[in-house]
This record gives structure tokens, sequence and C-alpha cells, in this order.
């Protein structure tokens, strides 16, 4: 009985048992759904890219780019991942928790904000990639049509642009839905770097 007393009196309320959980789940938060950001928007990318590739072959390597953005998502989810399982510290020589209750839920903050981030990142790349790669090989489709109908004017700027307007607009669009998830990664970055630990007993 006295062994228990002299436990509970050296165990610390601010580096609980149950703290590490917190860090874990937000290691798990971080690469469950960046992962998830990441699929969906290779998903619909991908489906917009093999539709337009059945009537502009010529344009499927150029429109690869929100393939890559999305795929750069699981990326950051995984660098947090590593980070937040280094700050991870594991019980003392005297088996008391050392990792705080301060640390655990800073980390799975960290996690949320990179996981959801990426996932809404995703969400917008893989929507928007979809219809911007339709749209430009509807353009390019519909210039060659042109060209081939004999059309030597501009034909409301059809027969010249080649899609070329459509495809710098869908890449800003990208650019733009890709930051939101740069933007949890730095916020995740702040956040593993605060430090509470528990001295030894």
């Amino acid at each position: 009985m006295t062994n228990y007393v002299e436990a509970d009196l050296n165990s610390s309320y601010a580096c609980t048992i149950w703290a590490p959980a917190l860090g874990f789940i937000g290691i798990a938060c971080a690469v469950v759904f960046a992962n998830l950001g990441g699929a969906y928007g290779t998903m619909r990318a991908g489906q917009g890219m093999m539709a337009m590739g059945i009537r502009s072959p010529e344009l499927l390597m150029k429109n690869i780019i929100p393939v890559v953005m999305a795929g750069v998502l699981g990326i950051y989810g995984l660098i947090v991942a590593v980070i937040l399982n280094g700050k991870i510290n594991i019980p003392d020589a005297n088996r008391y928790a050392t990792y705080s209750q301060y640390n655990g839920f800073a980390h799975l903050a960290a996690g949320l904000c990179t996981g959801l981030s990426s996932l809404a990142s995703g969400l917008a790349i893989g929507i928007a990639a979809d219809a911007g790669t339709r749209a430009v090989g509807a353009q390019s489709a519909m210039a060659a049509s042109w060209k081939k109908m004999g059309f030597t004017g501009d034909a409301g700027g059809q027969a010249s642009s080649q899609g070329d307007a459509l495809f710098v607009g869908t890449v800003l669009i990208q650019v733009f839905a890709g930051n939101l998830g740069l933007y949890g990664l730095i916020i995740s970055l702040i956040l593993s770097q605060t430090e509470y630990s528990c001295g030894a007993v």
C-alpha cells in the first residue's frame, strides 16, 4: 500500500500515462488525412486526364501537373509524422511518464493541421483538375476542328489559342489550392517545436 501511495505522489498531473496517446493520434491523423487528400486529388485529376486524352492525347503529359501536386500532399503528412514521432518521449528509468499533456495536445493539433489542410487541398486540386483538364482538351479539340473546316480567322480565339488561356488558368487554380496544404504544414512545424517535459523523479 505504501509503494502505491509513493508512486501516486511521485506521478505528475502534467505528464499522465495517457498523454503519449495524443501524440500518436496526431501522427496517425497527419498521415491518414494527408494521404486521403492526395489519393482523392490524384483520382479526380486522373479521371480528367483520361477523358481529355481520348480527344487530345498530345496534351496528356502537359496536364500531369495536378497529379504531382496531389502526390505532394502525402509527403506533407509524412514529414509531420516523422517529426512528431521524434518528439514523443519514452518513460524514464523509474517508469514515470516524461511526455506531458501539453506536448500531446500540441502534437495532436499539429497532426490535425497538416492532415485536414491536406485533405481540403486534395479535394480542391482534384475537382479543379478534373474540370480544368477536360476544358483544356475540349478547347484544343475545338480549335483543331475549326482548322479542319478551313476557317482561317480567329473564330472567337479558338483557332489560335490552342487551349493556352485555359491551361494557365487551370494551373493557377491548382497552385492556390495546393497552398492550403502548405499552410497547414507550416503551422504544424511551429506547433511541433513546443516543448514541456517532466523531469525524472
